[in-house]
């Protein structure tokens, strides 16, 4: 058997030539920067592309100096929700370090309540700031402040964040017509997101907050009348139930912030209102009668009409929002007309009214 042996160092043929040294890479980086300049240089000279390489630095070095920068995406990405001056006169940019965004209050909404909120809190010479998305709300509501300085219109959906400096905010933001409830998700997105996200505001800049809520948290109620202390009936999968479900998850947020993050709240269920610009299609039992005795149509009462509900002028509602955000009272509470009428009196009521500058029979129509 053939053994294997080490070679050793004398057995390597000494005449076996060496690895040829590699060039410097000092030397080659080094000159690789003087040779890419020299080529571009050649090729701008060669093809006379200098002058359009001046030319072009001159006219955008022009440009920027007489147009400033304006960023596309501002802080929390609200620049599309902004209603600029030259789209509608008299609605300012919203601008959170200035005097007029310090110290006033918030009314997110400029719909039916939300816009009478923002009249009472003007008069009183509060700075206001305004918040909505236009959904339900009208800017016809408080077109009337364009050009106030105290006032500030912001086109904003509220399920997105926003950062502005403000003592109190006034949550309003819900569409609450049952027209709106075919719009299930945005319903409970904007009762949800939207009162997390201003609850979180208040959090941040130490805010006093009001929280609209309803008396439909009650749901269909086996306690009459009904006490704050009430836990409702409420049916979690019916047809409304985005929004009595919706409104009573933003309760629970509230209380939540208020008991886990020391945020001062208020919430204010609100019983059945009715004023000046309601909606005419709004789809509530006021707003239908009237709607229907105008348009000479039968008023619609279902069952037998004796079925009693409360009802509270927009202005009384107002007052009594402004007077709960300045009480000490923490929770929730009850803001209606402690009177109750049937659907039968309230129809009778529609009929003087609207008979006595429209001269036309109007009758009910009961559905069962």
């Amino acid at each position: 058997m053939k053994q294997l042996h080490k070679q050793t160092s004398h057995q390597i043929p000494t005449h076996a030539a060496k690895p040829a040294k590699p060039p410097s890479r000092s030397a080659a980086s080094a000159s690789a920067p003087t040779s890419f300049l020299r080529a571009a240089a050649w090729y701008l000279l060669r093809e006379q592309r200098l002058v359009f390489v001046i030319a072009g630095a001159v006219i955008a070095s022009t440009f920027f100096l007489l147009h400033p920068y304006h960023s596309s995406f501002p802080l929390l990405h609200t620049s599309d929700r902004f209603l600029h001056e030259g789209f509608l006169p008299g609605v300012r940019h919203p601008s959170f370090s200035s005097p007029s965004s310090s110290g006033g209050s918030v009314a997110v909404g400029a719909g039916f309540v939300g816009s009478h909120l923002v009249d009472k809190l003007l008069a009183r010479g509060d700075n206001v700031i305004v918040i909505d998305n236009f959904f339900t709300g009208r800017k016809e509501n408080v077109v009337h402040h364009f050009g106030n300085p105290s006032f500030e219109l912001i086109r904003h959906d509220v399920v997105e964040p926003i950062l502005l400096e403000v003592d109190e905010i006034y949550h309003l933001a819900c569409p609450a017509s049952p027209n709106c409830f075919k719009f299930l998700t945005f319903e409970y997105k904007t009762n949800v997101m939207g009162t997390l996200n201003m609850l979180g505001l208040a959090k941040r800049i130490g805010a006093r907050f009001l929280l609209t809520s309803t008396s439909e948290v009650y749901g269909d109620p086996l306690e009459h009348p009904q006490k704050e202390t009430y836990w409702g009936h409420v049916n979690p999968i019916g047809v409304r139930s985005c929004y009595d479900e919706g409104k009573r998850t933003a309760e629970t947020l509230t209380m939540d912030y208020h008991r886990g993050a020391e945020v001062e709240v208020r919430i204010a269920r609100i019983f059945n209102t009715y004023g000046p610009r309601m909606c005419l299609d709004d789809g509530r039992v006021v707003s239908n009668f009237v709607a229907q005795a105008l348009r000479k149509e039968p008023m619609t009462v279902y069952g037998d009409g004796k079925q009693t509900r409360s009802f509270q002028f927009v202005s009384d509602l107002v007052d009594g929002l402004i007077a709960l955000m300045q009480s000490e009272h923490i929770g929730p509470f009850n803001l209606g007309n402690p009177g109750e009428f049937t659907m039968l009196e309230l129809a009778e009521i529609v009929k003087e009214v609207v008979r006595s500058f429209c001269n036309h029979r109007i009758q009910a129509q009961y559905c069962r």
